[in-house]
């Protein structure tokens, strides 16, 4: 069993601040700090002046709409999802459902160009819509995974970006697209509400955490994502079309030794208008091991996880239903005996 580490009253915190929102285009050493601090207090955080071109976005949005635009009929040709290709309402193979719809692919080119023969009738460009979003992505994450490197103080910058930078990242591309549920008893329009007030709300996508290193998140202008905070309180995530959600992972959480948290969250479906997310899922290489960094384990601050390769974890973790706790059920403590 994981020991957890401690944490600060994040609730509280939320109700006073908000959500933290990071402007990378600020001062370097201060954002760093930032960043250390929220994925300390919260596993999550907003970034804005990312760099990302709009019109790279708002191809890759037209893409997907277009895609989740056709017929029933039509998105099946790109699926059944093994793992990757279209697949809607089951996630995963273990019983989650959602009310959602969605494409995986891989972030290899070569991959992307063979699904994109199922997915678009002129998959050169969706292919290379797909290409250039994620090269744009993966260049945002690479900066935000340096700067928590800085602002933990460990020598080596690249230690945590080299993971995803690598040819061989096992790192994911998901459009997940939430179908409007028209009815009215489910939406509070009470205009002194905000917009992400939910009643009787249905999941779109049930809670998690995120098992990869780091996960970079830009939905269209409706509400749904929510991230969880200290004692079952769950949060809202408003949203912002010129910011991407920046959210902790799980193999994250073991390379700092549980200082940075892999925070929980869903996705709820139930807006008169359709909801589509375009998520980053950063990962190292199947054969890259994750363990505590050195400099993450003190004294004060003993090893909490044994080592483990990407690919056992990935295994485990997809072995779980949604709700389970993936780092519970996988990882050990590191001074166990029966440790094999």
């Amino acid at each position: 069993m994981v020991v957890p580490s401690p944490t600060k009253n994040r609730s509280v915190k939320a109700r006073a601040t908000g959500l933290p929102i990071i402007d990378l285009s600020g001062d370097r050493s201060h954002v760093r700090e930032l960043i250390v601090e929220a994925c300390e207090d919260y596993g999550f955080f907003k970034v804005i002046n990312h760099g990302v071109p709009k019109e790279i976005i708002a191809r890759m949005e037209q893409e997907g709409v277009d895609f989740f635009e056709k017929p029933a009929s039509k998105k099946k040709q790109a699926g059944p999802p093994n793992p990757f290709g279209y697949g809607s309402k089951n996630i995963g193979f273990n019983g989650d459902m959602g009310e959602v719809e969605y494409l995986l692919l891989h972030t290899n080119p070569v991959s992307i160009s063979q699904s994109s023969k199922t997915i678009s009738n002129d998959p050169t460009k969706f292919s290379c819509a797909v290409n250039d979003y994620i090269e744009a992505v993966r260049e945002v994450a690479c900066e935000i995974l340096e700067l928590m490197a800085e602002g933990l103080w460990v020598p080596d910058k690249t230690v945590f970006s080299s993971l995803i930078r690598d040819v061989d990242s096992d790192s994911l591309f998901r459009l997940n697209h939430y179908p409007p549920i028209n009815t009215c008893n489910d939406w509070d329009t009470s205009p002194s509400l905000p917009q992400l007030q939910f009643q009787n709300s249905r999941l779109g996508f049930g809670e998690h955490s995120d098992p990869q290193v780091l996960t970079i998140l830009r939905s269209n202008n409706v509400g749904g994502l929510q991230i969880s905070l200290d004692n079952g309180v769950w949060v809202p995530v408003p949203p912002d079309p010129t910011a991407f959600c920046v959210i902790v992972g799980d193999a994250m959480q073991v390379l700092t030794n549980g200082r940075f948290m892999s925070v929980r969250h869903r996705a709820l479906a139930n807006s008169f208008m359709g909801r589509m997310s375009m998520v980053y899922f950063g990962a190292p290489p199947l054969h890259a091991w994750i363990s505590p960094l050195p400099e993450m384990v003190t004294p004060q601050k003993p090893c909490i996880y044994r080592p483990f390769t990407w690919a056992e974890y990935k295994k485990a973790a997809y072995s779980l239903q949604l709700g389970d706790n993936r780092l519970n059920h996988f990882t050990r403590r590191a001074d166990d005996d029966d440790i094999a």
